[in-house]
This record gives structure tokens, C-alpha cells and sequence, in this order.
């Protein structure tokens, strides 16, 4: 009844990594056409850096904390 069943539980982790590698490949596909270009891999780099600056800034107002 239990006949390879840790075979097919070994298996699993593989399924895991491929799928979310499938995903992300898909997900993030689009962006290989934007980094040929120096310019634009600067501007999409830059307009990222700047949302994370301006969360975390609102995340500190919000929550009080100090700027050190």
C-alpha cells in the first residue's frame, strides 16, 4: 500500500521550485525587454528605489517612529 510513497514525498520540493519558478519567469517576463536599454534599466531602478523610500517615510509617520 506504502509502496514508494517517500519516493513521491521526495518529489514534492522539486514540483515546488518549478512551479515557482514558472511564476516568476512568467510574472516578471516582461521586464527583459525594459533592461536592454541602459536608460530605462536606470529609470525603472530609480522609480522602484523611490516607491520604497516613500513607503518606508510613510510608514514612519504613520507609526511614530524616530528618523534615526
Amino acid at each position: 500500500m506504502f509502496d514508494g510513497f517517500w519516493d513521491n514525498v521526495s518529489r514534492y520540493p522539486r514540483y515546488l521550485v518549478t512551479t515557482a519558478l514558472g511564476i516568476f519567469l512568467n510574472a516578471f517576463g516582461w521586464l527583459t525587454p525594459i533592461f536592454k536599454r541602459p536608460i530605462t534599466s536606470i529609470i525603472f531602478i530609480g522609480i522602484l528605489v523611490g516607491i520604497f523610500v516613500f513607503i518606508s517615510f510613510t510608514l514612519r509617520a504613520m507609526l511614530g517612529l524616530s528618523t534615526i
